[in-house]
């Protein structure tokens, strides 16, 4: 059985396993985790670890980085569309999450901003969303983003919007820094820049490990803590030609979390209780609090 079995000491991921229907994206040549029964349309939604982030600058009020994102196979919410009568866009299963501040619907927005395509309004008139969430929230395995991409390429394939992936991730990013990497649905990529060049990378994915702390790390905190405290002394040097190698092999050859992932030390400075709670031998993926290792790999 899936899900996060939690408390004060946190938990660990186990898989989780599902029947899956597949269909094949026409806009982009690639199979989508896309299911069709009873009248529900559904999508799986799945969390990424970063094997490494770098930050590599400074520019316009954000950070620049190259990162190594890969998909987790078997850690994934699930985004369905449910025959329902509604007055309004409804979400279901996000509770807690103001409805301005939830990722579906800013991607609900903004896919209707820049269409205007009126089969989307009708649609969701007579769909609602159910999310099945099994990612945890501020984990750094870009949960929300997933969810929010999800979303759009389950649209994008019920209401047979003419629009490329490319367009979707000049909406998506304007949303958030992730969800060039979900649109995209690779398993494993090379990502730079604002997080808006997601260049494909030519590997199996890993299988790993997940435990994640009862902690919850704010992304703009930990970038703000990095940027007063660790932003002066980046060498980019210091990584050079890491985007060509393996993931497995990085993770085999890099042993220290504060060497691969920059943004380890700003949280544990944002969060003290991170390094208390820090299990031995595991990496730190994007702004925490997840930390993640090679599936039977031993300290």
């Amino acid at each position: 059985m899936g899900g996060f079995a939690g408390g004060d000491e946190g938990g660990y991921w186990e898989e989780d396993t599902l029947l899956k229907k597949v269909r094949k994206n026409k806009n982009a040549n690639q199979v989508l985790p896309i299911s069709i029964e009873d009248s529900i349309y559904s999508i799986k939604a799945y969390a990424k670890v970063n094997i490494f982030l770098k930050i590599t600058g400074h520019k316009e009020g954000y950070h620049t980085l190259l990162s190594r994102f890969m998909r987790v196979e078997n850690l994934y919410d699930t985004i369905a569309f449910v025959p329902c009568e509604c007055d309004t866009f409804t979400i279901e299963g996000c509770d807690g999450v103001p409805l301005e501040s939830n990722t579906i619907y800013k991607a609900y927005k903004a896919l209707n901003e820049h269409t205007g395509d009126l089969d989307i309004l009708n649609f969701f008139y007579h769909h609602k969303v159910v999310v099945t969430k099994r990612i945890p929230s501020q984990a750094g395995l870009g949960g929300g983003s997933s969810d929010g991409a999800a979303f759009m390429l389950l649209v994008r394939e019920v209401c047979n919007l003419l629009i490329s992936t490319q367009e979707l991730v000049r909406i998506g990013s304007t949303i958030g820094a992730d969800f060039p990497f979900f649109l995209h649905n690779f398993s494993s990529a090379n990502v730079s820049g604002f997080g808006d060049i997601v260049e494909r990378f030519d590997e199996e994915p890993l299988s790993v490990e997940l435990y994640t702390p009862d902690i919850g790390c704010d992304t703009s905190l930990v970038y703000r803590t990095f940027k007063e405290n660790f932003l002066a002394t980046i060498n980019p040097n210091s990584f050079l030609g890491w985007q060509y190698m393996d993931s497995e092999t990085l993770l085999n050859t890099i042993s220290d979390p504060l060497l691969l992932n920059d943004l380890y030390g700003a949280a544990c400075m944002a969060y003290p209780q991170l390094q208390v709670l820090a299990p031995k031998g595991w990496f730190f993926s994007g702004s925490g609090s997840t930390f993640f290792r090679l599936k039977n790999r031993r300290s």
